[in-house]
This record gives structure tokens, sequence and C-alpha cells, in this order.
């Protein structure tokens, strides 16, 4: 069994123990329920408009993608920090899922600005999003659920391998 000393009190902990810790912590959890509420959201939004022409929840999904992205940066941040002299097949989809994650944040920033403009702002009935980058947020949304579900469980396996 794989050990490593905890750098805050001195002790040896496996590599099980400081994994299962990094599950449990509260900006993980925050940003994995932000990303579900997003997901889930987004999907909402995707089928309505395209069966009834209409964007339920629209606002929430906005204000919930601002919260995203702030929790993400300061999550990725952190991680980065952490695990950047690493190398394999969970750091490359891992950083594939990074910029995937970039790409949909900053367009939906930019829809955000749009929803913004026109609704609040303008208090139009609907919002004039651009078609082009409406497609690649929804692409680089999708893209990100694959490649970050792909991280995770490239990381649970080599874990698995290390720790058996």
């Amino acid at each position: 069994m794989l050990t490593l000393a905890a750098p805050h009190a001195g002790t040896v902990v496996s590599i099980a123990e400081l994994r299962a810790r990094r599950l449990r912590a509260p900006l993980l959890l925050t940003l994995w329920g932000l990303l579900a509420l997003e997901a889930a959201g987004g999907f909402v939004i995707f089928v309505a408009r395209l069966a009834a022409g209409s964007t339920p929840g629209e606002a929430l999904h906005v204000a919930a993608g601002v919260a995203l992205t702030i929790v993400y940066v300061v999550y990725q941040w952190r991680h980065w920090l952490r695990v950047r002299p690493q190398r394999g097949l969970h750091f490359v989809v891992g950083v594939l899922a990074a910029f995937s994650m970039a790409l949909a944040n900053l367009t939906g920033l930019a829809l955000g600005f749009v929803w913004w403009r026109d609704r609040v702002v303008g208090h139009a009935t609907a919002a004039g999003y651009p078609p082009s980058l409406s497609a690649v947020h929804n692409i680089g949304s999708m893209l990100v659920l694959t490649f970050a579900g792909a991280h995770i469980a490239a990381v649970l396996m080599r874990d698995r391998r290390l720790n058996p």
C-alpha cells in the first residue's frame, strides 16, 4: 500500500484516504453540484427551445453559470498547482476537460451577457443569441461532461493500480 505524509499533520495516510478526503472537499462538492445543475438546466433549455420555442429556467442557468465559472477558476487553479508535474492519460484527458470547461464557461458568459442585455436591460421577451455562439457553447458543454467523466475515471483507475 502506498502512503504519503499528510502535509498538515505530519501523519502518514494512504493514497486511498487522501483521495477520499479530496472527493469530500467542500470546493469540489460545490463544483460538482453546480456542474450538475448547469448540465440538467442546459439540457432542459436545449430540448424546450427545440420542442416548444421556450427557454425555461434561463435566469437560473445564467446565475448558476456565473457561480460555476467562479468556483471552477478557484478549483482549477488549486488543482493545477497540485498536479502540474504529473503526466499520463489522466493528465492529458484532464487538460482536455479543462480546455472544454474554459470554452463552455467563456461562451456561456458571452451568452449570459446577451441574455442580460436583451432580457433584463432591454425587457425583451426573448434573448437574441447568436446561433454560432450558442452552438459552440452546447458542443463545449457536451465535451466538458465527456472529458471530465473520462478524467475522473482515469484517475480512479490509476489510483486503483497504485493502491490495490
